[in-house]
C-alpha cells in the first residue's frame, strides 16, 4: 500500500472512529440523559416492588441485537429500564431484605463515574502512584478499625470469593501445606461457613484436605472447647491441623462465632485463624458491632465486604492479612515486559498481593463517600441495622404463630410460621414463595436444624423503621391468608 493511500485510510478510520471520542456538547446531552434517568429512578424506589417477577425475563434485550450503527441513548436507556432495572430483585429498595443486603450508594456511583473516565490502573504503584496510595490508606483504615497492627497488609477484591480465596492461599503458602501433606491437613469450620470457602479451598488446589465441621451450640457459633478437643484428637491421629475459618456474622442466621476463644485455641495450637466476615466485619464500626465482634484482632486474615455493609455497589470486598509478608510471598509474581513498573516501592502493590493484575480502580468508588460524609453517618447506619432487627425480632415473635430463632448478634433474623395442622415446612415454602412473588417486600429462607426456615436480613442503607412495620404487616396477613386458605 502505498503511502498517500495508507494516510488516506488512516485519516478514513479516524473520522469513522470519532464517536467514540464525543465533543463537550454531545457529552453534557449524553450526561443529562443518564442523570435524568437516574434522578427518575431513585425517585420510584420507594414505590417500586422490591422483587418484580416477570414472564419475559428481561427477553426484549434480544430484540435490540448489536448492530454496527448503534440506536442512539434513548433508546438504549429504555431498553436498560424495560428490561433490566424492572425485572428481577430490586437490592437497592428499602424493603428488598433477603440474602444479604447492600445498597448502591450514590456517593459511590459518583466514585465509578470518575474511576471509569480517568481509567487508572491501580494494580501497580508506578502505573497510578495515587490510585494505589489511596486503596492502600484504606485497608489500613479496615485493619485499625479491627484491632490489626502496622505490619498488616491486604486487598480490594472484586468481593469475599476472591477475598477469601486470597487469604486461604496465603494460609496455604504460609502453613506450607503441599504435596503429600494435603490429605493429612485438616481444616476446622462449621455447617454454617458459607460455601466459597470450600470453593476456595478446591480452586486452591486443598479439596484432598479433611474438612471437621466443628459442633455449634444453641446460637450456632462455633463451640472453642468442641474445636480444641478437635485439634487435639486429629493431632493424635497423626492429621495436620493447619486452617481455622470462623465467621463473624454467618450467612444463613447472622451468628458470630466467639472470636477470642478461636483465636486463642488457633494461637496455642500453631494454626492459621481466618474470620469471615464479608458480612458482618464493618460491623466493628458502630458501637453495638464493636461488642459482638470482640476478639477479631486475634486472628491472621479477615474478610470484610464493603459491598455489603457500606452499602458500596456490587464487586467491592477486601481481604486483610496480619503479616502482610505473608500474602507477598503467596502472590508476588515478575515479568520481563514489566521490568519497568517494579522500580518503586513505596507502597505495596495491589497486583502483587492478589490472584487479579488488571483490576478496577474500586478505591475511588469507597474513598468518595468516606471523604464527602465522613464515617459518621456509616456507623449510624450500622447501629440503625443492628436496632431494626432487634426490633423485627420482638415484634414477630409476638404475632400468633411465629417461632423465632436465636438472638440476632448482628442483623439477621431467623424465624418460622407453626401451622395451627399441616406441615411446617410446606407452609413455610409456600409463604416466603407467595410473599416473593408479590413483590411488596422481599425476604429468603435457608434450612437450619434441618427445617424450612424464613430469614429477614436487615442491611439497606434505604431500610427504615416503617419498612420493617410494613414487613411485619406482610408477612402477618399473608400467613393467615394462607392458613385460611388451608
Amino acid at each position: 500500500m502505498k503511502n498517500n493511500t495508507r494516510i488516506d485510510r488512516i485519516r478514513e478510520l479516524e473520522k469513522r472512529a470519532q464517536p467514540l471520542d464525543p465533543d463537550g456538547t454531545s457529552r453534557r446531552l449524553l450526561l443529562g440523559d443518564v442523570a435524568g434517568y437516574g434522578e427518575d429512578y431513585l425517585k420510584s424506589i420507594l414505590c417500586a416492588p422490591a422483587y418484580n417477577a416477570r414472564v419475559d425475563n428481561g427477553q426484549g434485550l434480544l430484540d435490540a441485537p448489536i448492530t454496527e450503527g448503534g440506536i442512539g441513548i434513548e433508546k438504549t436507556l429504555r431498553l436498560f429500564q424495560e428490561n433490566v432495572a424492572t425485572v428481577g430483585i430490586n437490592p437497592t429498595s428499602g424493603r428488598f431484605l433477603g440474602y444479604i443486603p447492600g445498597g448502591g450508594l450514590y456517593y459511590a456511583a459518583l466514585g465509578d463515574y470518575l474511576a471509569a473516565l480517568t481509567n487508572r490502573y491501580a494494580g501497580i504503584f508506578y502505573a497510578s502512584p495515587g490510585a494505589v496510595r489511596m486503596e492502600n490508606l484504606l485497608l489500613r483504615w479496615m485493619a485499625e478499625m479491627v484491632g490489626y497492627p502496622d505490619s498488616a497488609g491486604g486487598n480490594l477484591a472484586s468481593g469475599g470469593s476472591i477475598a477469601n480465596l486470597t487469604a486461604i492461599v496465603s494460609a496455604r503458602d504460609a502453613q506450607c501445606v503441599q504435596g503429600e501433606r494435603i490429605p493429612r491437613s485438616v481444616v476446622y469450620l462449621t455447617e454454617h461457613t458459607h460455601h466459597c470457602i470450600t470453593k476456595a479451598l478446591r480452586v486452591a488446589g486443598l479439596n484432598g484436605c479433611i474438612q471437621r465441621r466443628v459442633p455449634v451450640d444453641s446460637s450456632y457459633r462455633m463451640q472453642a472447647a468442641a474445636l480444641e478437643d478437635c485439634i487435639k484428637s486429629d493431632r493424635q491421629d497423626g492429621l495436620l491441623p493447619w486452617l481455622v475459618v470462623s465467621s463473624s456474622g454467618t450467612t444463613n442466621t447472622g451468628s458470630v462465632d466467639p472470636l477470642g476463644d478461636i483465636g486463642e485455641v488457633s494461637r496455642s495450637n500453631g494454626l492459621w485463624h481466618h474470620v469471615d466476615g464479608a458480612y458482618g466485619a464493618f460491623f466493628a464500626l458502630c458501637p453495638e458491632g464493636k461488642q459482638v465482634l470482640k476478639g477479631i484482632n486475634h486472628s491472621d486474615s479477615i474478610v470484610m465486604d464493603p459491598h455489603k455493609t457500606l452499602f458500596l455497589p456490587y464487586g467491592t470486598g477486601a481481604v486483610l492479612v496480619k503479616d502482610r509478608t505473608k500474602m507477598l510471598a503467596a502472590h508476588s509474581a515478575d515479568a520481563d515486559y514489566m521490568q519497568d513498573a517494579f522500580s518503586m516501592e513505596e507502597e505495596i502493590d495491589p497486583a502483587a498481593v492478589s490472584p487479579e493484575l488488571t483490576k478496577h480502580f474500586r478505591g475511588l468508588r469507597l474513598w468518595l463517600p468516606l471523604q464527602v460524609v465522613g464515617t459518621a453517618p456509616f456507623q449510624a447506619a450500622l447501629s440503625e441495622k443492628i436496632q431494626l432487627a432487634r426490633y423485627f425480632y420482638e415484634k414477630i415473635q409476638s404475632i400468633d404463630g411465629f417461632v423465632v430463632g436465636p438472638f440476632p448478634d448482628l442483623s439477621i433474623v431467623v424465624y418460622r410460621y407453626v401451622p395451627r395442622s399441616g406441615d411446617a415446612d410446606a407452609f413455610n415454602r409456600c409463604l416466603v414463595e407467595t410473599i416473593q412473588q408479590e413483590g411488596r417486600i422481599f425476604i429468603s429462607s435457608t434450612r437450619v436444624d434441618g427445617k424450612f426456615v424464613l430469614r429477614m436480613a436487615v442491611g439497606c442503607f434505604r431500610t427504615h423503621l416503617e419498612d420493617i412495620d410494613f414487613a411485619l404487616e406482610v408477612i402477618r396477613d399473608t400467613a393467615r391468608r394462607l392458613e385460611g386458605e388451608q
